[in-house]
């Protein structure tokens, strides 16, 4: 006790402070005694505590708990609640409409139960066909804008669920990492309005396989964010900690191993209960070999005098109950052995009816441990009073566990009025009375019980490393329970895959077929459950291989032609997707699900027609099947048919107004009808809807570059970038461009723009786009040799990218390259203008204009083409009159601007006249900007000059 109070008494900050515990001892010593002493000091010197037993088997129930037992101190964890719910909810509607659409065909072949949501989340994040994120900007000429991507929710397809932007997907993908940081960031908040916040793990030897990682990165690593100061870890277990995980940072743990008693403490604990005879001293300290756990539980049933020891042989459990004079106290200290855990309603339920008052004496046994009302017995203890049941009559021992099963049958019966079926297994009341029930059937009738158990653990595998291991330990404290050979075998091998380094659920699923036990439908089920496990670690040949087995257990089996297809889809195999959706909806023709898939997977295989019909059949099935509607949209998007897009997406927003892609897609197409300001609302109202929408950011990013409002774009894509997932927006090179262009644009911040332009190269060799805008940002620079470089490499296919060929022709007229400058002007007028003979009606006047005036009026060309390549990237010019101001204020050659007029008026006039073969989309675009351009030079007052002077 000192060396925890003494450390509670240091500054948190101070060297010798410790802020991780682990008390360690066999099983009995006292461990959790001494734990709960000193969560009782920390409470009693200000400090907020939580402590957890093995209840808690991942890192999610973990922050949880410890949000729920700080919020019951005045802690509340706000922000990591509200992440939570988000999470939960964001789970149980992807598990709802999952369940929805997987029911067999009536008449058809007995199908798995729907896959859990976990499984299947991990299973399909890598639909790569599919596209999880935007990678492409809608950059003009930069990309096709038919490859802009598809967006973060595109992996509805997988889950069947409303997941309303990318940060929704990895969230449920991955729940460790997205709820951790804000876990920390509201412990931090709590931690400043306590001295110190104490995390007790107790029973560290059963969690530490699942927690080890994640404590350890949360004590010592920045993966998710830095642990307070004065936030204390207690671990509490039997064993070392683990020298793989903790060896760097065993130096750093404060050890505290814990032995039996000495018999002076052994005998001073006996007489403070006044246990002081002797004879009955000397049997206490032989029957409990003086673990502290045996030495109190004797002790507590007080034998007065050597009359009451009786025959000194037999356990300390028996001589317990022996030494319990009163029947019923001694009826319901047996019957409480018989669940693994309980609280009033289970003790109601268990102990006979002499016994339904005693459950406050029963939670007040030494051996007793009471968390917030559930209570369990130590092993030491529950171990023998439950071989001398099942020993001293079997039938009995059978009635009562047959009894406890039917017990938690009902409950979870009960639950299941609330929970939909495909949602159970998510559910932690449910899967609760689930364990229970099947612990207890197993108890009753180990043969009978254990295939319906083995088929349990294939779902808990669905649920994660966490529930399959519990489900493991379950299986092998029946076994001990029950001292039956077959179920404590099986429950020794499913514990060590669980425990596996690699992959655990793989390990447990390994185990499951590997030995008979399953019935086919386990079989089936594992088949799937594991299949969708390989996928999800890239592992596709073995994924493959066990969708094919479980097609050859059920060739009708629709779920395994799904996941096949999936898993076809992953390894660039679309045909083969297809032909195995085709299985599928030959099977479940009624399922929109299905439809919807095969569109999407038939849009990447460039099968548009094909992909339209099946959106239209998925819609027609179910008019509000928004995935499909959206899946539509794009087509109608692609195809010209925008206000049609629109009219689904404004359906699939009705059905979903918070569906943060539906929102980008509607972008998308006001963007195509140049309704520029409600493309941004959409954008923006995607942007907002999830936590941190990053991606959206980003693509709103580039669009008010389009529309030149560079300060607000700045904003948007440094918030983007301050995603640091490892597949976020950081991952890519394209919203370094994006930065590094608003940069450009605000001016001044060039060396910041080169340095994202230098990171975008990086990461993307041919990005195009990054090497356009840093030969136009190096060419201002004067570094003209690096500019052309840029350029060069930009134009490398051989597109012809008007943008790209002005900026190498016009580092070819700072060179003097002057026919160079031609050809590169002749061929981005060409494509930009359609207009016939570019390079002599363009091109050649404006490389002569340039040759013969640059010289002297340097400082106005370089301004002017700087603001030529700004205003050639965007749709829209705000601000023009003050920018082409800005240029004139440095005083042009009345000659350069007389014929620069000259030369923009005759372009002009050349794009009214525009040929049948020019792009009509690139010509209203010029027009777009050349005649506002030439409208207000017309109107400045040098314009008006050089004008008046050309007329007289």
């Amino acid at each position: 006790m000192s060396v925890f109070r003494d450390n509670l008494a240091r500054d948190p900050v101070a060297d010798e402070c410790t802020f991780l515990f682990h008390v360690r001892g066999h099983a009995g010593v006292g461990k959790t005694s001494l734990v709960r002493q000193w969560e009782a000091a920390a409470r009693e010197l200000g400090s907020a505590t939580a402590y957890l037993d093995d209840a808690a088997q991942s890192p999610v129930e973990v922050m949880e708990a410890v949000a729920e037992r700080l919020g019951r101190q005045g802690l509340e964890l706000r922000r990591f609640d509200k992440l939570l719910a988000t999470f939960r909810q964001r789970a149980h509607e992807a598990q709802l409409e999952l369940g929805a659409q997987t029911a067999a065909q009536e008449g058809g072949a007995a199908q798995p139960p729907p896959a859990s949501l976990p499984g299947l989340v991990a299973a399909q994040v890598g639909l790569t066909g599919l596209g999880m994120v935007p990678v492409v900007g809608a950059l003009a000429g930069a990309v096709d804008p038919s490859q802009v991507a598809l967006g973060a929710d595109r992996l509805r397809a997988a889950l069947g669920a409303r997941m309303r932007s990318h940060d929704d997907v990895r969230l449920v993908v991955d729940p460790v990492r997205g709820l951790t940081p804000v876990f920390l960031e509201d412990l931090a908040e709590a931690a400043r309005r306590r001295p110190w916040v104490v995390l007790f793990f107790d029973v560290y030897e059963r969690t530490g396989p699942v927690l080890d990682e994640w404590l350890r990165d949360i004590a010592f690593g920045e993966v998710h964010g830095a642990l307070p100061a004065n936030v204390q870890i207690v671990l509490s277990g039997q064993g070392r900690l683990d020298a793989r995980c903790w060896g760097d940072w065993l130096d750093l743990v404060t050890e505290v191993p814990l032995e039996v008693f000495t018999e002076e403490e052994a005998r001073a604990l006996l007489t403070v209960q006044g246990v002081i005879d002797e004879q009955v001293v000397e049997v206490v300290l032989r029957l409990s070999g003086r673990l502290p756990v045996l030495v109190h539980t004797l002790a507590q049933s007080r034998p007065a005098s050597s009359g009451s020891v009786g025959d000194p042989s037999g356990t300390a459990v028996e001589r317990f109950l022996k030494w319990e004079t009163e029947p019923s106290r001694r009826a319901a200290a047996l019957a409480c052995a018989l669940p693994l855990q309980f609280d009033e309603d289970v003790f109601r339920a268990v102990a006979p009816p002499e016994a339904a008052e005693l459950y406050p004496w029963v939670r007040r046994l030494a051996f007793v441990t009471d968390q917030a009302g559930r209570c369990r017995y130590h092993e030491v203890v529950r171990s023998p009073m439950l071989r001398l049941q099942r020993t001293q009559s079997p039938a009995r021992w059978r009635g009562a566990h047959e009894s406890l099963a039917r017990t938690f049958g009902s409950w979870r019966e009960q639950r299941e009025e609330s929970v939909p079926g495909p949602g159970r297994w998510d559910d932690a009341a449910w899967r609760e009375h689930r364990l229970n029930e099947t612990y207890h059937r197993l108890c009753a009738d180990p043969p009978r019980a254990l295939p319906e158990a083995l088929e349990a653990v294939v779902h808990a595998c669905e649920q994660g490393n966490g529930t399959a291991r519990r489900w493991a330990q379950l299986l092998a404290q029946a076994g001990t329970d029950t001292a039956d050979d077959c179920l404590a075998g099986w429950g020794a091998r499913l514990t060590s895959a669980s425990r596996d380094d690699g992959s655990p659920v793989v390990a447990t699923l390994d185990a499951l077929l590997g030995h008979p036990g399953l019935t086919s439908g386990g079989q089936l089920h594992a088949r799937l459950a594991r299949g969708r496990a390989h996928g999800a670690a890239g592992r596709y040949e073995q994924a493959l291989a066990d969708f094919t087995a479980a097609l050859v257990l059920d060739p009708e089996c629709e779920d395994a032609f799904v996941q096949r297809a999936f898993t076809h889809q992953r390894t660039g195999n679309p045909e083969e997707a297809l032909a195995d959706l085709g299985e599928a909806i030959r099977i479940a023709p009624g399922h929109p699900r299905n439809h919807a898939y095969r569109g999407h997977i038939a849009v990447t295989a460039g099968r548009h027609d094909e992909a339209l019909a099946d959106f239209d059949r998925a819609v027609e099935l179910d008019p509000d099947h928004d995935w499909a509607l959206i899946g539509r949209a794009r087509l109608y998007n692609t195809r010209g048919r925008h206000q049609e897009a629109v009219a689904d997406l404004n359906r699939a927003l009705a059905v979903d107004p918070e569906y943060a892609e539906a929102h980008a897609e509607r972008s998308r197409c006001w963007w195509r009808l140049k309704r520029w300001d409600e493309a941004v609302r959409d954008m923006a109202r995607a942007a907002a809807l999830g936590p941190d929408s990053s991606w959206y950011r980003a693509l709103l990013a580039d669009q008010l570059l389009d529309l030149g409002r560079h300060a607000e774009a700045l904003e948007q894509v440094g918030r983007a970038l301050a995603d640091e997932a490892e597949d976020g927006p950081r991952s890519r090179a394209w919203p370094y461009t994006l930065r590094a262009w608003a940069l450009h644009g605000l001016g001044g911040r060039d060396a910041e723009a080169l340095a994202d332009l230098d990171r975008a190269v990086e990461l993307d060799g041919a990005a195009s786009m990054a090497f356009a805008m840093r030969g136009w940002v190096r060419w201002e620079a004067g570094r003209l040799t690096e500019a052309q470089q840029d350029f060069d490499r930009a134009l490398a296919e051989g597109h012809a990218w008007p943008w790209a060929l002005l900026g190498r022709g016009v580092v070819h007229v700072y060179q003097q390259r002057y026919e160079a400058a031609v050809a590169d002007f002749g061929r981005s007028c060409g494509v930009q203008f359609g207009v016939l003979e570019p390079e002599r009606t363009i091109a050649r006047p404006l490389v002569d204009l340039l040759r013969e005036h640059l010289p002297g009026n340097r400082a106005s060309i370089t301004a002017a083409i700087r603001l030529t390549a700004l205003l050639s990237h965007q749709v829209q010019w705000p601000g023009l009159v003050g920018q082409v101001g800005s240029v004139l204020a440095l005083r042009p050659g009345p000659r350069l601007l007389m014929g620069g007029l000259g030369l923009l008026r005759r372009t002009v006039a050349a794009l009214h006249d525009r040929p049948e073969s020019a792009d009509a989309e690139r010509v209203d675009w010029s027009l777009g900007l050349l005649s506002p351009l030439l409208h207000v030079l017309d109107r400045s007052p040098a314009g008006r000059q050089r004008s008046g002077d050309s007329r007289s």
